[in-house]
């Protein structure tokens, strides 16, 4: 029998996935390998990071995907990519060597920390499932602490957040902490005087929500407002040290916590062989066809691939709907042995939510906002969720905390620290 060519995917995201599940599994021997063995949902991880949701409602298992459907036929090798050998068609892991015929690089993106990677050691981000839920442990802990701290300056800072960036994620976990602050300290830390809950969010641009209208811009900022968070607009942060961050214009913020949402780059692999065109934001240069520039056999989807048009001269937005169109569009084009159906992007239109009945929504030449936009906000993110039971876990835990305002996930589960771990580089 005639050996199938084989398609090494690195990255189990909303373009990978998709890209799987459309390539023919009778024609090519398909391997998806990725750092976890679970594909998530990364809209709604201000959602774990909140207690709004718990982390198994939005990660769904690679294996339980692939032996059905859309996604039987294809195997699944858990390990992160480290270096990419162009010349002998090989990728490397932690843990093997898998030669490939064809690559598809749909790794996604990462923090960007815009040139201070030290960031990283004092700020809290939300890009991972992982993340989220240290994010969450953090929240939770500054609130217990609050409500037996007897020293008002200390509960203060205890609960001072700054969320820097005010794009969706930004806005979203800015609002759910609002929520918390307005709905749920006075139900359940009856200890701690609201006034003393200080959340504010710096965009270092003019308006929030770039991607959207002009409108969605002015509702947000008007919906944060009723939550009780502090909006700075056009200052960018300098500095974080001793718990202040400090503003460009030399404004200094109390901030016993930082999340950070302001930045993303795409994620770097050690290329061997050959010099990958990397772009802004270090997204890999593709053409119409999504086939990076320069070298045969090898593709870029979703966030880390720069395609660039007359309509979008700094490339597609890093958006899921982009990533899953251009998974499906590559595996068609492949099916067919040849490369004829260019890839144009449907804009199906962007949407935010700030908080219960706060939403803001651009679809085509509709403007949606308040409750309506909440309610399609909801419905679009509840159909995306792979699963039935994941869709269910998920409505379940949104009416219930629509109806009781508050919710039975805010548990602090700190992890063991023994035995120590291989995998942190403890010894």
């Amino acid at each position: 029998m005639k050996r199938r060519q084989r398609i090494v995917i690195v990255g189990g995201g909303f373009a990978g996935l998709n890209f799987l599940k459309h390539i023919d599994k009778q024609k090519y021997e398909v391997v998806l390998v990725d750092r976890n063995n679970y594909h998530s949902f990364p809209p709604l991880f201000y959602q774990i990071a909140s207690s709004g949701l718990e982390p198994g409602s939005i990660c769904f298992p690679f294996r339980r995907e692939l032996r059905k459907g859309k996604g039987r036929g294809a195997y699944f090798h858990m390990g992160e990519v480290k270096t990419i050998d162009v010349e002998h068609k090989r990728v490397e892991t932690e843990y093997e060597t898998l030669a490939y015929d064809y690559l598809v690089i749909a790794a996604g993106t990462t923090n960007n920390f815009f040139g201070n990677p030290d960031l990283i050691k004092s700020v809290y981000t939300i890009k991972s499932t992982a993340q989220a839920m240290r994010c969450r442990d953090e929240i939770l802990s500054r609130l217990e602490r609050a409500s037996i701290c007897h020293d008002a300056a200390e509960r203060k800072r205890l609960l001072s957040f700054v969320v820097v960036g005010g794009g969706p994620a930004g806005v979203e976990i800015a609002g759910a902490l609002g929520e918390m602050k307005r709905y749920i300290l006075p139900r359940e830390y009856r200890s701690i005087p609201v006034e003393d809950v200080k959340i504010t969010l710096l965009e270092g641009s003019t308006r929030l929500l770039g991607a959207m209208s002009v409108k969605a811009q002015d509702e947000s900022l008007k919906y944060l407002g009723e939550l009780l968070v502090d909006v700075k607009l056009n200052h960018l942060m300098k500095s974080y040290e001793n718990n202040v961050v400090t503003l460009d214009d030399g404004l200094e913020i109390s901030a016993g916590m930082v999340i950070w949402t302001a930045g993303i780059t795409g994620v770097t692999f050690d290329f061997s062989g050959y010099d990958m065109p990397l772009g802004a934001g270090n997204r890999i240069r593709v053409d119409q066809f999504n086939r990076v520039v320069g070298v045969d056999g090898i593709f870029a989807l979703g966030d880390i691939a720069l395609m660039t048009t007359e309509d979008y001269p700094k490339g597609y937005p890093q958006l899921a709907q982009v990533a899953i169109q251009q998974g499906e569009t590559l595996a068609k084009n492949l099916n067919g042995d040849a490369f004829e159906k260019e890839f144009h992007y449907n804009n199906k239109g962007t949407m935010a939510t700030v908080g219960r009945n706060l939403a803001v929504a651009d679809l085509n030449n509709v403007h949606l906002s308040g409750r309506l936009a909440w309610l399609a906000w909801m419905f679009v993110h509840l159909i995306s969720i792979l699963g039935m039971r994941n869709k269910l876990s998920v409505l379940i835990d949104w009416i219930w905390a629509y109806f009781s305002y508050g919710t039975s996930l805010r548990l602090l589960l700190h992890t063991s620290r023994y035995p120590l771990r291989w995998r942190w580089g403890e010894k």
